[in-house]
């Protein structure tokens, strides 16, 4: 006889992650198709008249793409000044005040996704710990770097540094691609190091581009994902206090009207990004900042060198 037992017909089965990549994927095509009609329809007088006259519906379109960065950076360690940079630049904001307002907004942030990432266990960040040791050499080299990006900032032209953003965009966006699937090296102090000098640098010249060479250079390194990104953001808000107490004592001040949003903006996204740490496997979302970067590299140049009077 037969013992037959009754089996209820099975789930069909369902990848756990491909409704949200999906969502992503729509997601990030809106992005394109805002971002292409914003480059070819939006006068770059946008930015420069809101530097004179506040307008409130900009000052919140503002604060939301900055949500959007942010939720990014603090969950993937990258993505903030790399993506927001060129947006504000398609805007029609100047780039040296983009770069100042961009990194007051992430100062704030960096260090409130910090100590979200250490609360909720992502990273360790006491004084004896590995990860605080690598986030206080990242830092430290900023000093140098930073130092030296405000030098280049202020001795080169406007169009020129515009496209200096644009191919560094371009080159990031290739780099986290190219390293994106590389198994990890052993641990080195000195890649460390050069890394933290060339992203200090960048952050400092161009608002961005911090995060893709720490985040992909810890990666490589065998530092574990999760640790990586709060490494990064701590660090990362070091750069930016360090810079812009280089900037402000020169005299270059943020331009208020446009880092206040931004910073509202950053700040609202920092506990959900630090939760969907915990929850997401970052792979997927890091390919996407990295198609998204070169994506919006390209626009940077495009509105620069072919739709610019």
């Amino acid at each position: 006889m037969t013992d037959e037992t009754a089996v209820p017909p099975e789930a069909p089965s369902r990848p756990p992650w491909l409704r949200k990549r999906t969502l992503w994927f729509l997601a990030l095509c809106a992005m394109g198709g805002v971002l292409v009609y914003l480059t070819f329809t939006v006068q770059s007088t946008v930015g420069a008249s809101y530097t004179v006259h506040f307008r409130v519906g900009l000052a919140i379109g503002l604060a939301l793409a900055a949500f959007v960065c942010e939720y990014f950076d603090s969950s993937l360690g990258m993505g903030y000044g790399t993506t927001l940079t060129p947006l504000l630049i398609i805007l029609g904001f100047p780039v040296r005040d983009i770069v100042p307002a961009v990194m007051f907004s992430q100062m704030v942030a960096g260090f409130a996704a910090g100590a979200a990432h250490h609360t909720i266990g992502n990273v360790t960040f006491n004084r004896r710990s590995h990860d605080f040791h690598v986030m206080l050499a990242l830092a430290s080299c900023s000093l140098i770097g930073g130092a030296v990006a405000v030098v280049f900032t202020s001795r080169v032209q406007e169009q020129y540094l515009r496209v200096w953003v644009g191919c560094l965009i371009l080159a990031i966006g290739l780099f986290m691609l190219a390293t994106r699937r590389r198994p990890p090296a052993p641990f080195s102090w000195g890649r460390m190091v050069a890394l933290g000098l060339l992203a200090s640098f960048n952050k400092g010249s161009t608002g961005g581009g911090y995060g893709p060479l720490v985040m992909g250079g810890q990666i490589l390194a065998g530092v574990q994902a999760k640790r990586a990104v709060g490494i990064t953001a701590l660090g990362e808000a070091l750069t930016c206090l360090i810079y812009l107490g280089i900037s402000m004592a020169v005299g270059h001040l943020p331009l208020w009207r446009l880092a206040l949003p931004l910073l509202a903006g950053a700040l609202l996204s920092v506990p959900l990004a630090a939760y969907t740490v915990k929850l997401m496997p970052p792979r997927t979302l890091r390919g996407a900042i990295a198609y998204v970067t070169l994506f919006l590299g390209t626009l940077a140049l495009v509105k620069v060198l072919l739709l610019s009077k």
